[in-house]
C-alpha cells in the first residue's frame, strides 16, 4: 500500500471520530435540552413545612451561661408540585435561641414524599448543660421572667426532585419554624403528663431551597 493510500485511510478514520463526537455531543444537547424544558414547564415549588405543636419536658437556665432542655416537636412537610416528587436525603432538626444552637441536631430518616403528599415527624430534640454566651444567658433568664422565650425550630437538609424517570443532583434545604415557650401569667400550654407541657403552634415556617 502505497503512503497516499494510507494517508487517504487516516483522514477518513478521524473523519469519522468528528462525526461520532460530534453525533455524541449533539445527543447529549438534546437530552439536557429536554430536560431543561420539562423542567421549565414543569417549575418545581419548594416544600411548605409547619410546626404544629412542641412539647416541652424541661427548661432550666438557671446555672449561669447554661441552659438544659427537652422537647418534643411535631413537624410536617407538604409536597405541593402535582407532577413533582421529593426526595429527602438528610434532614437535621435542632432548635436555637438567637441564632444560637441550644441542643444537638437530631437526625430524621430519609424519605421519598409523593406529589401532593404530606410527612409528619414527632422527633425529641435534647439539649444537657450546653454553653450560651453571657449575654444571651442574661436575656434568657430576663424573658423566662417575663414569661415567653422566643425560640426557633431549624431544619437543614439536602433534597432532590424526580420528575418522571428523571432524578435532580441534591439542593440544600433550610427550615425556620418560630416558637414561642410561655410561663408564669403568660402560660398557655396545656400540661399533658408530669413535668411536661404541650404548646399548639400550627406557625407556618419558612422554607429556602
Amino acid at each position: 500500500m502505497s503512503a497516499k493510500e494510507c494517508g487517504h485511510h487516516g483522514k477518513g478514520r478521524n473523519k469519522f471520530r468528528r462525526r461520532l463526537l460530534f453525533g455524541i455531543l449533539f445527543f447529549i444537547l438534546i437530552v439536557v435540552i429536554t430536560i431543561l424544558l420539562i423542567w421549565a414547564i414543569l417549575r418545581p415549588t419548594k416544600p411548605r413545612f409547619i410546626l404544629q405543636d412542641t412539647t416541652v419536658y424541661g427548661f432550666n437556665a438557671s446555672v449561669p451561661n447554661f441552659l438544659t432542655s427537652s422537647f418534643q416537636v411535631t413537624v410536617s412537610s407538604r409536597n405541593p408540585n402535582d407532577r413533582i416528587g421529593i426526595y429527602y436525603d438528610r434532614l437535621d432538626l435542632y432548635a436555637t435561641y438567637r441564632n444560637q444552637q441550644i441542643t444537638p441536631r437530631t437526625s430524621l430518616p430519609p424519605t421519598y414524599q409523593g406529589h401532593k403528599d404530606v410527612n409528619v415527624w414527632s422527633p425529641f430534640i435534647n439539649g444537657n448543660m450546653i454553653p450560651i454566651s453571657p449575654d444571651f444567658s442574661t436575656s434568657l433568664s430576663s424573658e423566662q421572667a417575663s414569661g415567653s422565650v422566643f425560640l426557633t425550630i431549624k431544619i437543614d437538609g439536602r433534597v432532590r426532585w424526580k420528575v418522571g424517570a428523571f432524578v435532580s443532583g441534591r439542593y440544600h434545604l433550610h427550615v425556620r419554624c418560630p416558637a414561642i415557650i410561655t410561663f408564669g401569667s403568660k402560660f398557655n400550654g396545656v400540661i399533658v403528663a408530669q413535668n411536661a407541657v404541650k404548646f399548639q403552634f400550627v406557625t407556618r415556617c419558612s422554607v429556602s431551597v
